[in-house]
Order: structure tokens, then C-alpha cells, then sequence
């Protein structure tokens, strides 16, 4: 069975909703390049079909939406077992997959359920309807792994309210139902339990006149429907002022010792402390100058910028170590190129941040979207 599916409901008006749902349930709907050579060509498809009035975009099963991206293939070719060009390749189809759904002409609804990460959250963003249940689970935890929060990370970690889209890109720290809403990474709460009702509203609109319209009428009445299972407790709301002090110095050595000075019984806190202190010490210098960089930015100077950094990244030791040691060996144990903050060579950490296309003729393989 194909990777990716693609189904049609019509609506009453005789228009149809095409549904693209991410299928490969027992790797978490992980983001392939299979995956994203077929889901391209199908919004380009969609995008000059006049009966295609919006896309649902969702996922087999019900434990992920999307867990990240092909890490696997990803590590093989960094450590020589597969093919050396493949990261250019997925990164550069990946990235393009993301801009298009940032920039989709049609209205894009994303069912975003269970785990969200890494890939998923690079899909999820881009779209017009961002739907979050009580089930989501959303993170950029690249730390953890020697990298950084790519697929956009870079736009919608900079937008997020104060400094909390850096707090979270360094410590990698959980975001449910509320706290997505809070930090604009979703539009509309909607219970797991009326999904059927969602699509059913949809068929049932007329779509003669604003699209867009159209699904915020429907998303309204089943998000009102949904209220006595929104949990509104969000704990990045209710720690922002901890976040905005711990993040208020001038560089990521000060913030950290700010963090890790704390004493706390508050499991969020103590949290935030065990996964900044378990990450790489190399990508936390990258993710502070990457949103930095990036602050001012386009979209497509975003996506563009983070191509140098993540084809850089595979081409470094320090991502496939990350990966060796939480999805391959599993022993926990990454033997990091620098074992402390102090360490780091602010040398080599510029080395990133400079185009692998340097060359005559060679241009950056986003140039063109």
C-alpha cells in the first residue's frame, strides 16, 4: 500500500475536498522523500483544478500526525552506508514541499493529532487551518540530536509571542492543545471525536464564495461543539515571564546558566533543565545565531538560509552522533564534539552557516521558489 493516500469527498455544490493522508503508521508517519515526491506533484495538481476547493491534510492511525523526518535514511548517508547526495535532495524537496503549503493558493486544513515533530510541525505550519485535538503532542526536541528546528523553524519560532519560540527551539520542551494555540502554532481546537463531523460540515458548505470562509464556518461551529474537551491549561503561558528572564541575556552560556541556576520542584522547569543539559552543546550556539539570523528574514530567505545550515549539519559529525546515540544505538550516551558550552569554537560554528555553493555557476538550490 502506497506510502501516501489520496481520497476525495464531494460536496453539495459539486465541488470536492481532496484529503492527503501521510500513511505509515508503524514509523509514526515519519516524513519520507517517497512521501514528499508524491504529495507535491498532488498540490500542483490541485492547485489549477477549479472543482479542488481545499485540502485536508492528516495521517493513518491515531498516534501521529507526523514524528519528524526521514532520520534513517538520513544517517546512512552520513555515515557512508547510503547514497552522499541524499541530503541535498531531501532537504531541498522537503523544504520546497513546506514553501508551497506556506504559500497555497486553497484553503489547507491540517488534522494535527497525536505526536508532531521535527517534519510534521514543517508540514503542519504552512497550512491556512492548523487543527490541534486533545490528543496533540507537538516539539522540536533537534537538540537532543546534535541539530537544530529546520522545515520553517527558523519563521514560526521567531513569530512565536517574546522569546519563547527560543526557549523552546533550545530546550526542545513539549507544546498540547493550549499551548500550540497560545503560541500561534494552531488555529482551532477540535475534539478527536468529531473529525467525521468536520468533514461532513465541509461537504455540506457552499462554496460559491470565499473559500476560506467557507472552513472557518465549519471550524467554528465544531470547535464550539468541542469545548468540554479543550483542556485550556497551557504551561508555556503560565511560565512566559520565567522564560522571557531566563532567556533575557546576551548569550546562550548566560542563558543556560540562567536555567540551570534555577532551584524548582516545577516539573515543566525541571524539565526544560534535563533536556538543555542533555543536548548538544555545538547546536545550541547554531539555534541561538540561527533565529538571529533569520529574525528579519522572508519565508524564502528563511527556507533558503536553513538549506546551508541543514546540508552543513550532515556533512559535520555532531547530527549523526545525536542520532547514533537516541534512535540507532539508543544508549543515550552522545559523545559530543564539544563536551561543554565553554568548548565550543565560535569558529567552527560560523563554518555552518556558509553556502556549500560557492562555486561558478552554483546557486543554492532554493533560489528558484
Amino acid at each position: 500500500m502506497s506510502c501516501v493516500l489520496f481520497n476525495e469527498y464531494p460536496t453539495q455544490d459539486g465541488k470536492k475536498i481532496v484529503e492527503i493522508s501521510l500513511n505509515a503508521e508503524r514509523s509514526l508517519n515519519a516524513l519520507t522523500l517517497e512521501m514528499i515526491d508524491l504529495i507535491q506533484p498532488k498540490l500542483d495538481e490541485c492547485k489549477t483544478d477549479d472543482s479542488v476547493v481545499a485540502i485536508l491534510l492528516d495521517s493513518a492511525g491515531e498516534k501521529a500526525f507526523c514524528a519528524g523526518g526521514d532520520v534513517v535514511n538520513l544517517y546512512k548517508a552520513m555515515t557512508g552506508e547510503g547514497d552522499a547526495s541524499f541530503p541535498e535532495d531531501f532537504f531541498t524537496r522537503e523544504y520546497t514541499l513546506d514553501y508551497t503549503i506556506h504559500t497555497y493558493p486553497k484553503p489547507i486544513i491540517c488534522w494535527g493529532a497525536g505526536i508532531v515533530m521535527g517534519g510534521g510541525m514543517g508540514l503542519m505550519n504552512g497550512c491556512s487551518h492548523r487543527i490541534v485535538t486533545e490528543s496533540s503532542h507537538l516539539a522540536m526536541p533537534e537538540v537532543t540530536i546534535g541539530l537544530y528546528p529546520d522545515v520553517g523553524g527558523s519563521w514560526f519560532l521567531n513569530h512565536m509571542p517574546g522569546r519563547t519560540g527560543l526557549f523552546l527551539g533550545l530546550t526542545g520542551n513539549p507544546m498540547f492543545a493550549a499551548d500550540a494555540l497560545f503560541l500561534g502554532l494552531a488555529d482551532r481546537f477540535v475534539a478527536n471525536e468529531l473529525r467525521q463531523n468536520m468533514v461532513e460540515g465541509l461537504q455540506a458548505e457552499n462554496w460559491d464564495g470565499c473559500a476560506t470562509a467557507a472552513v472557518n464556518r465549519v471550524l467554528r461551529v465544531v470547535e464550539e461543539q468541542s469545548q468540554p474537551q479543550f483542556k485550556s491549561e497551557s504551561p508555556i503561558q503560565q511560565h512566559y515571564d520565567f522564560i522571557q528572564k531566563i532567556t533575557d541575556h546576551d548569550s546562550v552560556e548566560e542563558i543556560v546558566s540562567a536555567l540551570l541556576a534555577v532551584e524548582s520542584d516545577d516539573k515543566w522547569i525541571n524539565r526544560s533543565q534535563k533536556a538543555i543539559g542533555h543536548g548538544s552543546p555545538l547546536a545550541i550556539n547554531l539555534i541561538k545565531q540561527q533565529l538571529e539570523r533569520t529574525d528579519q528574514m522572508s519565508l524564502k530567505e528563511v527556507f533558503c538560509a536553513e538549506i546551508v545550515l541543514s546540508v552543513q549539519c550532515c556533512s559535520h559529525r555532531e547530527f549523526p552522533e545525536g542520532v547514533r546515540a537516541l534512535l540507532v544505538d539508543k544508549d543515550g550516551k552522545p559523545q559530543w564534539t564539544y563536551p561543554t558550552l565553554a568548548e565550543v569554537d565560535q569558529a567552527k560554528v560560523a563554518e555552518f552557516f556558509e553556502s556549500p555553493w560557492k562555486g561558478d555557476g552554483q546557486e543554492n538550490p532554493l533560489a528558484g521558489l
